[in-house]
């Protein structure tokens, strides 16, 4: 008996499989049938591949493609104002470029990051272009990895973010940032087991990414404080800050982490670090996103630890 699969070398998806009985006297035409056998059942799912992979091309307007790119080399949290700008006017130029509401959506997220319930224009716009990213980009990873993150970090709207993340997972399993935003949705869900997983695996992944890599390591750090592993909290914390990192999400992992681990001198100088980078920060606006926590315990241990740490409120 021989066997034979057929795998993927672009996503690692599983194409077809079969086995073929015979005795080696046969080998030769088992050879045959086998090749026959492949060729007729990988040739329709090659073409049909190729098909989907121009549909996701990313724009053919070069005009369209240059703003994307501007947006992308621009987007920071200080940014994202402006960035959005740049995704909205690819749109304008080319009203399918898919990823481009995605990412004008997760420019969103990058606001809220910064603390506060978003006011409901900013939910119900954030919703919009998520949901038309979706739509237009359906076999697009990247698209609808930030557009399920939105949906869910912004709009609350979780399961239907995490259906979105799974589709991306699924489409292309080796990229890393749809592992990671699927950890935050694991988070807001009470599984910070699973987060740790999917943020682990987003880190093999991408190992040296230097603008992914702290966010991995600080939703590592709230998986942890949610499981009530503190120390591991803090050193995961610890690693998000290195190189001095200003992300606010980070440093309020760090002092939430480092108050409720019993260290709470180093948890009082990452506050003040966090109020050089966010000087209205409050208790009442640090949720940031974590207002959409299914799990009250976790609200309540995340906003005791910013406490301890001497956040006020």
């Amino acid at each position: 008996m021989q066997s034979a699969l057929r795998i993927c070398a672009t996503t690692g998806a599983h194409l077809w499989a079969d086995h073929f009985d015979g005795t080696l006297e046969d080998i030769f035409d088992l050879q045959d049938q086998l090749t026959a056998t492949i060729v007729g059942a990988i040739a329709p799912r090659v073409e049909q591949a190729e098909i989907e992979r121009t549909k996701r091309k990313p724009t053919d307007r070069l005009d369209a493609y240059d703003y994307y790119l501007r947006g992308v080399a621009g987007l920071t949290i200080r940014r994202a104002a402006e960035a959005r700008k740049l995704f909205l006017k690819a749109v304008e130029l080319d009203p399918s470029f898919a990823v481009c509401y995605a990412m004008a959506a997760h420019c969103y997220a990058l606001e809220v990051i910064r603390g506060g319930l978003p006011p409901a224009e900013v939910i119900a716009e954030t919703t919009r272009l998520a949901r038309r990213a979706a739509l237009l980009g359906n076999e697009d990873a990247v698209a609808l990895t930030q557009a399920g993150n939105a949906l869910a970090f912004v709009a609350g709207e979780i399961d239907e973010g995490a259906t979105l993340l799974d589709r991306a997972i699924v489409l292309n399993p080796n990229l890393a940032l749809a592992w990671h935003q699927g950890g935050w949705t694991k988070i807001f869900v009470g599984e910070p087991e699973q987060a740790i997983e999917r943020f682990s695996r987003a880190m093999r992944l991408s190992p040296l990414d230097p603008l992914l890599l702290p966010w991995m390591q600080s939703g590592t750090a709230y998986a942890y404080l949610f499981a009530g592993q503190y120390d591991q909290a803090a050193s995961w914390a610890e690693k998000a800050l290195c190189g001095g990192a200003r992300n606010p999400s980070a440093l309020r992992a760090a002092a939430a982490s480092f108050a409720l681990a019993g260290r709470f001198e180093e948890a009082r100088k990452v506050v003040a670090r966090f109020l050089e980078v966010v000087p209205e920060a409050r208790i009442s606006r640090a949720e940031g996103g974590f207002y959409y926590l299914r799990r009250p315990e976790d609200l309540a241990r995340y906003v005791e630890g910013l406490r301890l740490a001497g956040l006020a409120e």
